[in-house]
């Protein structure tokens, strides 16, 4: 039953804000209605007679806990032509359209098949390392080949202009593979601020390069296509196994790369791909290079993410043991397990698949993955830390029951449906093959009657689902973040909202009558326990998963960074598929922020108030302009276009604002406009952007504005304003894109010094935007500068070199 039922929990206003935003459709109020449209949907596709009492089933099955994976919660019987799978692989090959020699569609092939993945709905995970490397020969243009990363470039612009179906931004997993020649600048790539912001990275690492780095060897970077003949001379040559050695590196260095770029900016993530395709039940089949986005699915060309976690704490019964013991019920969770996988086999037959080729992929091996959520919370009601050994122990005991009853459903399937089309027995029995650990009596119904399904498991991440159908239990095999925290979450007119969120085990716990100042030893979270902990549960539940496990090692901030480099190592030896580690810093923040809650409060918190969202007042929606006069700042703005020296008037007004800790006072920026008497062409759009930056700035996305404005190009040449400041203190003229952008930039300077001017703090860049040079704007020799915008860069000594500001390219 329902936990949430027995101790009397009011949903979450959170929950219901997810829920409305991204499973509620048309005449749908609350999660039963979105459980009767799912289960008549998936209901479909069974016989005529038989599909009342499925739904029935389903319906019945949806409420104790099994519930569908975000795409399949969203668009199961909508009528849109979205699909219900989460993620995909899409292979990519080593030419530009058409198809490699072994089959792979071309890059701008695959380029428009991840389009049109991402555009109903789906994740999309690619390898590109058959890519040639930067500097390899392109015979058919005499050309010499730009990289796999450049290409990456254009994925990544292309997901960031597609949208996918639901108002969702399709997801991106890019591998390279550890002996890839243009590995390094793959691991370094994201270190460049928004460079690949719509993709997960991860490094592909064999057990060679492994066994490299235990013995401190050198590395060979290698790929089958040719360098060009400036790499030959440098030294790159053929060996007797046909690749060419581009470059040879020591093991270790490569590697302190890799983890330092984990360290400071929590990517790129490691797979470890020969225990991926060891433990593949499919192995003499297919071969797997890369997973989705999220890594828990390892998957072949055109594979899927047919998932469904099902909630755990739905089978605590006397939870923290204060009506009774304590128990997990392990017969109904393996009867809901059971249904779980018809329920997912179900959706390869009634989901809208955005290509042939995934369809064709699906039906002949039916893949799907019956999961877990609330691990953490599950637990902590039944008394056992997340980080000792009886709390392993417990995990373990689930995921072997999960285990079990689905590879009995499967089997019961293919009795009733047929074996996949792709089953050979003795290969999906072999030796070292998930399946060939299997329980004896589980192996003999195998071979006696097939199964309906190559693999069944998989343990997802489940943010949104957790939130909107679980009362934010723990996400997947995860512990608690916290028992409260903040949760920023963007609105769709741009502003930022905060909402108090309560773990439900702690809710549950309150509710019982439990002291949460004094939480008992059950209660650990995410940042109280060691990394040693994380990956001891990963190596004791990852065994029981016939695919792989999405989860974050957390390490506070001061970790040694030794120590993080040994964590990698540690997964390796635990024979895990994959690692992904986060350390808050500077460089990337805080994804959640912790909030502590008073007893007090907690306790006496109605459902409306615990979740309230702490608006930020410099974002706030002001309806409309006081009245009155407000204060206002008047600025002269100099710049140079192609047509020469240019002035301008600006008028921004200031409104008090209290700051957000309420205790003293900011002021925020809040209409914007033009004075009379400036005549011109340009001034025209001006007055008119003016307005509608008003409108922005009293709607609270005045930032965003401003930053859309920045990215506006036009072809009447470069525009020249402000300075951009050297690290050695040196200032060089700042140029901007279009007359727009540079607008939008004075703009910014204008509220920066107004802000400045009321700091306490000296401000420690020139704001000024008059400059004392010639009205005349010198010619653009080059191509666009990163550093300072100008289009001044040449090559000069082999290297990319700004003549205007002096910035050095790669050779830098």
């Amino acid at each position: 039953m329902n936990a949430c039922v027995d101790v009397g929990l009011a949903p979450q206003t959170i929950s219901h804000d997810v829920l409305a935003e991204k499973y509620l459709k048309a005449g749908e109020t609350c999660a039963d209605d979105v459980f009767r449209r799912v289960a008549r949907a998936l209901a479909s596709a069974e016989k005529p007679d038989q599909q009342s009492h499925y739904e029935t089933l389903f319906l019945a099955n949806l409420r104790a806990g099994a519930i569908g994976a975000g795409r399949i919660m969203s668009a199961a019987g909508t009528g849109i032509q979205a699909t219900l799978i989460n993620c995909f692989v899409q292979p990519v090959g080593d030419c530009i359209q058409g198809h490699d020699d072994d089959g792979y569609p071309g890059i701008y092939e695959a380029l428009r098949e991840a389009a049109e993945t991402m555009r109903r709905g789906g994740g999309v995970g690619y390898d590109f390392s058959r890519i040639r490397p930067r500097g390899a020969q392109v015979k058919g243009t005499a050309s010499l080949a730009s990289g796999p990363c450049s290409y990456i470039n254009v994925f990544d612009q292309s997901c960031s202009t597609v949208e996918s179906a639901g108002s969702r931004r399709g997801a991106q997993m890019g591998v390279l593979r550890i002996d890839h020649p243009d590995v390094l600048e793959f691991i370094t790539a994201k270190r460049t601020p928004g460079r690949w912001n719509n993709f997960n990275v991860s490094v592909g690492v064999t057990d060679a390069f492994m066994h490299a780095l235990q013995a401190d060897q050198t590395w060979h970077l290698v790929h089958p296509a040719s360098p060009g003949a400036a790499l030959q001379e440098q030294g790159a040559y053929q060996r007797s196994d046909g690749l060419w050695v581009y470059a040879s590196v020591a093991a270790r260095s490569l590697w302190d790369t890799v983890m330092r770029s984990a360290y400071d900016f929590a990517e790129p993530g490691i797979l470890f791909l020969d225990r991926i395709n060891q433990d593949n039940n499919l192995a003499y089949c297919e071969t797997i290079e890369a997973t989705n986005p999220c890594g828990e699915q390892p998957l072949p060309p055109y594979g899927c993410c047919d998932l469904g976690p099902i909630i755990l704490p739905r089978f605590v019964r006397h939870p923290f043991g204060m009506k009774g013991e304590a128990q997990f019920d392990m017969e109904a969770f393996a009867q809901c397990v059971a249904l779980q996988v018809r329920v997912l086999d179900n959706v390869l037959d009634v989901t809208v698949w955005p290509l042939p080729a995934q369809q064709a992929e699906a039906a002949a091996k039916r893949r799907i993955g019956v999961g877990f959520t609330g691990l953490g919370d599950t637990l902590c009601m039944l008394g056992l830390p997340y980080d000792q050994p009886q709390g392993r122990a417990m995990a373990v005991r689930i995921a072997t029951c999960m285990r079990d009853s689905a590879y009995a459903a499967s089997v019961a399937l293919a009795k009733e449906k047929g074996a996949f089309p792709r089953f050979e027995v003795e290969g999906y029995l072999a030796p070292g093959t998930f399946a060939s650990r299997l329980p004896a009596a589980l192996q003999k119904a195998i071979r006696t009657h097939g199964i309906r399904n190559s693999h069944l498991l998989s343990i997802a991440p489940t943010g949104t689902v957790s939130l909107a159908f679980a009362d934010n239990a723990s996400n997947g095999i995860e512990p608690a973040f916290s028992w409260t925290y903040t949760r920023k979450k963007r609105e769709a007119d741009g502003r930022t909202s905060e909402y108090t969120v309560e773990d439900h085990a702690w809710r549950v716990y309150r509710t019982l009558g439990g002291d949460v100042t004094q939480l008992p030893p059950g209660f650990v979270s995410a940042l109280q326990m060691g990394a040693a902990e994380h990956i001891a549960m990963m190596q004791a539940v990852q065994p029981l998963v016939d695919t792989a496990i999405s989860k974050t090692v957390n390490v506070p901030a001061d970790y040694p960074y030794d120590d993080f480099k040994n964590l990698y190592r540690q997964a390796w030896h635990a024979k895990l598929k994959g690692l992904a580690t986060y350390r808050p810093n500077s460089i990337l923040g805080a994804v959640l922020q912790t909030t502590p809650v008073s007893t007090a409060s907690a306790t006496s918190a109605t459902v409306d108030t615990v979740c309230t969202a702490a608006i930020d007042p410099m974002r706030a929606v002001i309806e409309r302009r006081p009245q009155g006069a407000l204060q206002a700042v008047a600025e002269k703005v100099e710049y140079w276009t192609q047509e020469g020296h240019k002035t301008l008037y600006l008028v921004v007004s200031f409104l008090p604002v209290a700051t957000a800790d309420g205790v003293g006072v900011q002021e925020r920026a809040i209409e914007f406009f033009m004075p009379l008497g400036q005549s011109g062409e340009s001034q025209q759009w001006i007055t008119s952007s003016m307005r509608l930056l008003s409108l922005a700035a009293r709607g609270g996305f005045l930032e965003r504005a401003l930053g859309d404005m920045r990215k506006v190009v036009w072809d009447r040449g470069p525009v020249r304003l402000g300075h951009h400041t050297k690290q050695d203190g040196s200032k060089v003229p700042l140029w901007h894109d279009s007359e727009v952008a540079a607008i939008a930039y004075a703009l910014q300077q204008i509220i920066a010094q107004r802000n400045a001017g009321n700091a306490t703090e000296p401000v420690e860049d020139e704001l000024a935007f008059s400059e004392e040079t010639s009205d005349q704007a010198p010619v653009m020799v080059g191509k666009k500068c990163t550093e300072c915008g100008a289009h001044a860069v040449i090559r000069k000594d082999g290297c990319d070199y700004c003549t205007q500001c002096g910035f050095t390219g790669s050779c830098g």
